[in-house]
């Protein structure tokens, strides 16, 4: 959100207001917007988004529940799945590889094979949208910022919970984990989405639900916020959005 001076702020912050010819009014001291490691962020001119925890929601529990499984049986497979290794190499998978990462499950948990190979065959019933994000998204777009996707993501998940979603067509590009083999919050993956799209990290402000993952964005230059929830999210988004109008 630029203002005449070059700062960024945000409604809310210290009652800052833009005028409609460009310039801020505001009461008390006009204090810039900061990420939350408290780093001034000046000039930002691109979004950044991860995927899941900030716009989609997940009920990896609940679909697991949908299968027959109690609520307990039900987190210890989900834990068992994600806490292990070979949920990093699912996140590396293009379509089709992810049938030796489940064949690699069933080996390492028969009890939970079967199971954890449903799951991720039918991981169209995982997600949730998050409409009222969508929208605020969108209105970054009308307002003119380049939007973009930095996720870890298996090729075929991402097309199942993605390729219907009015998001994808408000960005402006984007680097998933299958597409290059690299995984957040390795610094590789942050260099691979700012060479592609020549973009300046002080000019990117980005947002994720895992707080090694926005450490990770801001060792490379990029303004980073965690989302701790949904509502924080939402709240952020109208803050920026209140400081253009």
């Amino acid at each position: 959100v630029l203002t005449n001076n070059g700062k960024v702020y945000s409604a809310g912050y210290n009652n800052v207001y833009q005028l409609a010819d460009g310039t801020t009014t505001y009461k008390n001291v006009l204090a810039p917007m900061k990420d939350n490691s408290d780093n001034e962020m000046t000039n930002i001119k691109n979004f950044i988004f991860d995927i899941g925890g900030v716009l989609l929601e997940y009920r990896w529990a609940d679909m697991l529940m949908d299968h027959g499984l109690s609520r307990e049986n039900a987190i210890a497979v989900g834990n068992t799945m994600f806490n292990d290794p070979l949920w990093s190499g699912m996140d590396l998978a293009a379509a089709g590889e992810e049938q030796s990462i489940i064949e690699a499950y069933r080996k390492k948990y028969p009890a939970y094979g079967d199971t954890i190979a449903w799951f991720i065959n039918h991981c169209e019933y995982m997600h949730v949208p998050r409409k009222d994000v969508w929208e605020r998204v969108h209105t970054l777009k009308e307002l003119g910022y380049p939007l973009y996707l930095l996720s870890n993501y298996p090729e075929t998940m991402f097309h199942k919970h993605t390729d219907d979603a009015p998001f994808r067509q408000d960005m402006s590009g984007g680097v998933i984990s299958y597409e290059i083999k690299k995984l957040k919050p390795y610094p590789e993956i942050y260099q691979h989405l700012l060479q592609k799209y020549n973009l300046i990290p002080e000019e990117c402000l980005f947002f994720d639900d895992r707080a090694e993952n926005t450490e990770g964005a801001r060792k490379q230059g990029i303004h980073a916020i965690t989302v701790t929830s949904r509502q924080f999210l939402i709240e952020e988004l109208d803050k920026i959005i209140a400081a253009t109008k």
